[in-house]
């Protein structure tokens, strides 16, 4: 039964799900604190400091508008494709069993490339059919959070709930800008310095305050159920980067909005019984960012959605380490209307966004 909560333990320590499979800008943060589900484990960890780290990875190609795919974009070669790679630096303290506090930075390289942005995506504009690149790297938004589970761990209960609160501080560079190719009059190439895409900006440039929860429950001596989620509020309506600088902003979507995310993961977590602590992951989890924010106004840029996907992974524990991998492969993308959409008096207009096949997530841990 140890084995079980052992394995459980990473299971919903590892909800660093995320984040953000395409131009849907989900920013990389963790979906919960962690925790123990045992007393032995919370008894360990009891006054102790914990280091994790993590590293995700998608790449996004796929274009979207509504849940309808747009093949052509990849048959025509005009897809925008989106390289992410993210690196978590945290760290957390459990003063007591039941309540912890924890502290996670990510570290980002984002690679972005396209037509559209350069020379366009019409033979017309662009007869080779010219692909260039834009960046970002850097530190992402710091994320600080406090997790406290409703009943005593140490009484040995089969299922237990914890709540938490969570405060996002906007340290990423959120006005990231980087050299666009661009033709004159002449088809001579210029470089036209300007934002890059939302998608790969580093940060939003809000405070936000987040609330989440996790959960699991023993249905047997081998099998457990979890669950765990969180939404983000980020009360400011748009962070001041105009997206086209030297022109007049469009009031509705001119400025990068600063929206809110959403992430939930619930399934199924099978300790092994011939290989202590190594356990197998099968779940399903669904993330994204809604088209109006719950506070605050919704103006600005912003492309709305959200990804269903199936979690596989795996996951080992030993002493006072953990580590686990999970691969989500998305199921179902949907790129909703966005604020600015819904003010179109016609009905017709709807932005696309491109989405990512799955998502590579590692997640370690070492209590000290």
């Amino acid at each position: 039964m140890k084995t079980l909560f052992y394995s459980l333990f990473i299971t919903l320590l590892t909800t660093a799900a995320t984040l953000g499979q395409g131009c849907v800008a989900v920013r990389h943060m963790s979906c919960a604190t962690g925790g123990a589900t045992s007393s032995d484990l919370f008894a360990q960890k009891h006054g102790k400091w914990q280091v994790n780290t993590g590293y995700r990875y998608f790449r996004s190609f796929r274009h979207f508008r509504g849940d309808v795919e747009e093949h052509e974009r990849i048959e025509n070669h005009t897809e925008v494709v989106n390289l992410s790679h993210a690196f978590d630096l945290g760290i957390s303290f459990q003063p007591t069993t039941r309540l912890s506090f924890s502290v996670n930075l990510p570290v980002l390289h984002n690679d972005r490339s396209s037509l559209y942005e350069h020379y366009g995506n019409s033979l017309t504009a662009n007869p080779e059919q010219k692909r260039f690149h834009t960046q970002s790297a850097g530190i992402g938004d710091l994320r600080v959070s406090s997790s406290y589970w409703l009943v005593d761990p140490m009484k040995l209960k089969k299922y237990n709930v914890a709540l938490g609160v969570g405060i996002k501080l906007p340290t990423g560079n959120y006005r990231v800008e980087d050299d666009f190719h661009k033709l004159d009059k002449e088809n001579q190439d210029y470089l036209l310095r300007k934002p890059v895409d939302q998608s790969i900006q580093l940060g939003d440039g809000g405070v936000g305050f987040s609330l989440e929860g996790q959960g699991y429950w023993q249905v047997g001596k081998t099998t457990s159920l979890y669950a765990n989620g969180f939404y983000l509020f980020n009360p400011r309506e748009t962070n001041g980067v105009n997206r086209s600088p030297g022109s007049d902003p469009n009031p509705i979507d001119g400025y990068f909005s600063v929206a809110d995310q959403f992430a939930a993961r619930a399934g199924l977590n099978q300790s092994l019984p011939f290989a202590k602590g190594l356990s197998l992951l099968l779940g399903g989890r669904v993330e994204g960012v809604p088209s109006h924010d719950l506070i605050g106004g919704s103006r600005g840029f912003r492309r709305p959605g959200y990804i269903v996907s199936v979690e596989p992974g795996v996951a080992y524990m030993k002493n006072g380490f953990s580590a686990a991998v999970t691969v989500p492969v998305a199921l179902y993308r949907n790129r909703t209307k966005s604020y600015s959409d819904l003010q179109d008096p016609t009905g017709q207009k709807h932005g696309d966004a491109a989405f990512a096949d799955y998502l590579i997530s590692v997640n370690v841990s070492r209590w000290f």
